[in-house]
């Protein structure tokens, strides 16, 4: 089956070779040229991924994607000709799973939304603990073959594809204290972007959701100058 990428974009010449180079690489596309349109395609057709640009007539990029993850844990890509590190941060940390600056290569970008489609279609990497299809914490439930966690309440939390394949790769290595470009790697793999700050958001946005009631409960601890160390005990089945 195809993907089907939604192109959010309102540049004609963006559009027409984003859409032809992705085409041609075996993708079905839609193109929005705004949220309204965007939300009529969300509403009548699957997709797998959507490419978001930033400067857009009416409501923002940045103000969409923060709605889109309010409601939906569907892969988001920024594209924005602002590439400053400050840009990258708000991206990530209002919910995106990447952010590509413009101008960009189209073999790039596809690269890209490949390893973000991968990650988000199979189960963890292999691991310590990787034969299991369940790992416990405190609680919580993660279940690797479905991409879920559970609350221990019982309820479903709400994770992107790139937080769940970062709190598996802590579970999997609890214990064991982890760098920044080990977590990469273990998330990103080779096409990791070398932008330092990006493990950071994500591990400050999995902190809010392990820990959104009760500020104390450290599940993720930073260790200076190494990088991060998951500490609770985690049991495999």
């Amino acid at each position: 089956m195809q993907n089907h990428i939604l192109l959010v974009e309102d540049d004609n010449d963006i559009n027409t070779l984003v859409s032809r180079y992705l085409k041609a690489n075996d993708c079905r596309v839609s193109v929005a040229r705004d949220g309204r349109e965007m939300d009529r395609i969300l509403t009548t057709s699957r997709v797998d991924i959507v490419l978001l640009d930033i400067m857009l007539p009416g409501e923002d990029g940045l103000s969409i994607c923060r709605r889109l993850r309010n409601t939906s844990t569907i892969p988001i890509i920024i594209l924005s000709a602002r590439g400053e590190e400050i840009d990258r941060v708000v991206g990530l940390e209002i919910g995106a799973d990447d952010y590509v600056a413009k101008p960009f290569s189209a073999r790039e970008l596809l690269a890209r939304i490949r390893a973000i489609l991968r990650r988000s279609s199979l189960p963890a990497a292999k691991a310590t603990r990787s034969e299991a299809r369940r790992l416990s914490f405190a609680g919580w439930v993660i279940d690797t073959r479905e991409r879920s966690l559970t609350t221990p309440s019982g309820a479903k939390a709400t994770l992107t594809g790139a937080e769940f394949d970062l709190l598996v790769a802590f579970a999997e290595r609890a214990g064991i204290t982890l760098s920044r470009d080990q977590l990469l790697e273990l998330t990103q793999g080779r096409l990791a972007a070398p932008f330092e700050r990006s493990i950071d958001i994500l591990v400050s946005r999995l902190r809010r959701k392990l820990s959104p009631d009760d500020e104390k409960s450290e599940f993720i601890r930073t260790i200076r100058s190494e990088g991060y160390l998951f500490t609770p005990e985690v049991a495999a089945s």
